[in-house]
């Protein structure tokens, strides 16, 4: 069972930038496609941005998109998320996670994804 534990977060300001890392213990990590969701008080999670087991194929939601780069190295077991120009709205629990279906399609779905880390606070103050 793959074990993933998130770390980077804390509190900054708006414009600000942060780095979220994800180390996964398990070795297989290497084949999976990972991805980096995100829940706010009182709102459902959402997909965030995920990248497949090469690195060639990534996808991020609009709300990110140009702000946000998700990388991995996989002689780490490590996926990174370079969150920059960060807003208030960003403000929420981060969380990475691994879709273990082999393939070259991204899936924005949460539910398709099996495994989960404990998550990493993000705090963007105004």
């Amino acid at each position: 069972q793959v074990q993933l534990v998130e770390s980077g977060g804390g509190l900054v300001q708006a414009g600000g930038s942060l780095r979220l890392s994800c180390a996964a213990s398990d070795r297989a990590f290497t084949t999976y496609t990972m991805g980096w969701f995100r829940q706010a008080p009182g709102k459902e999670r959402e997909f965030v941005a995920a990248v497949t087991w090469s690195g060639r194929n990534i996808e991020y939601s609009d709300s990110v998109k140009g702000r946000f780069t998700i990388s991995r190295d996989n002689a780490k077991n490590t996926v990174y998320l370079q969150m920059n120009s960060l807003k208030p709205e960003d403000t929420a629990v981060y969380s990475c996670a691994v879709d273990p279906a082999l393939g070259t399609v991204i899936s924005f779905r949460s539910r398709d994804y099996n495994y989960w880390g404990q998550g990493t606070q993000v705090t963007v103050s105004s």
